[in-house]
């Protein structure tokens, strides 16, 4: 395990969060909670009958299920609560108090109002659930961040190149939800992913690089001035964020290219934090550079929801969502 994965646990123990793990009756899940309750990582609640959880927990070996929270929505005195918090959140959207009723009952939206009532901390899911499935009840409960309209992935490259970044560690948005942002949203999600770089990889000090294909005028074409613009709007934003662009990698992340073609940038040659242009050159920027660098990606890491709701591939390991307990704990403790 990474050095950065560490001090990510670390963090985790030491301010304990309460994290919601919906998809109690899937294996993989409820093998990392018992992970993540036996090494002190959080306070997990599972949704569910916790007479299925306990059966399955005991089939699988597991020795620490009796420290969960288990709530189960179909008899909870908090149902009908929760559903009349939901309808009152929906009802100008078309929510009937029938169809909220049918709705706490799925145990993404009844996580969701658990978080939105105070009562916990941030979610996982997606070992079985689509993205659009963690993110609808998110969006709809919990909403966006203030200031912030639109839902962004992060990545976190941990390289064996201590020169680059922050001692060799990188954070990448948008790697996952946003396929074409405009200017607005481009500035939203580099605040969002330095917000990322300090809450869950520990930057005191994110120095974040719009990138494009050009480096100061070098080129002209209507997506460099989006990055241009995107630029301006997020210095508006986050004035004491150190922030630059439009910049090309390599005069983001080497110090004599950034001398060189961007001399006086605060950010050139020194970013520890990247902003792709779009979510094509994000995803398959950090795969290239997984795959032919053989670096190591953690995430993607949601990010622009009020409170962390963080979504799973569905062909994640035990060992990823023990890992996403921890971050989105850290992401938790900030977002308060």
């Amino acid at each position: 395990m990474s050095q950065l994965m560490q001090q990510i646990i670390a963090r985790a123990q030491q301010n304990k969060q309460r994290i919601v793990l919906p998809e109690s009756l899937e294996e993989r899940t409820l093998t990392a909670a018992d992970m993540s309750l036996r090494d002190g990582l959080a306070e997990i609640i599972l949704i569910g009958n916790p007479d299925e959880i306990f059966a399955l927990g005991e089939k699988l070996g597991l020795k620490n299920l009796d420290k969960a929270i288990i709530i189960d929505p179909a008899t909870s005195d908090k149902t009908e609560e929760y559903a009349q918090l939901l309808f009152q959140l929906r009802q100008k959207k078309g929510m009937t108090i029938e169809k909220a009723r049918e709705l706490v009952l799925d145990p993404l939206y009844f996580g969701c109002l658990i978080i939105k009532s105070g009562d916990a901390d941030g979610q996982i899911s997606g070992a079985l659930s689509t993205t659009g499935d963690t993110l609808r009840p998110a969006l709809q409960i919990i909403k966006c961040s203030p200031g912030i309209t639109c839902v962004s992935g992060a990545m976190l490259m941990i390289t064996d190149k201590p020169e680059y970044g922050e001692n060799g560690v990188l954070v990448i948005g948008d790697v996952a939800v946003t396929p074409v942002p405009d200017a607005n949203q481009l500035a939203q999600i580099a605040v969002c992913t330095a917000q990322t770089a300090k809450s869950v990889a520990g930057f005191a000090d994110p120095r974040v690089a719009m990138l494009s294909f050009s480096t100061k005028g070098s080129a002209k074409h209507e997506v460099v001035d989006k990055v241009i613009e995107a630029t301006r709007i997020a210095h508006e934003m986050e004035p004491e964020l150190k922030l630059d662009g439009e910049l090309q990698a390599d005069a983001a992340l080497v110090a004599s290219v950034g001398e060189k073609k961007c001399p006086g940038s605060p950010i050139a040659g020194h970013a520890n934090v990247l902003i792709a242009p779009s979510l094509e050159v994000g995803n398959i920027g950090y795969k290239l550079v997984q795959r032919l660098a053989g670096a190591d990606a953690i995430g993607p890491i949601l990010q622009g929801i009020a409170r962390p709701v963080n979504d799973l591939s569905r062909g994640c390991s035990v060992d990823d969502i023990y890992k996403m307990v921890a971050i989105t704990a850290c992401q938790a403790m900030d977002a308060k």
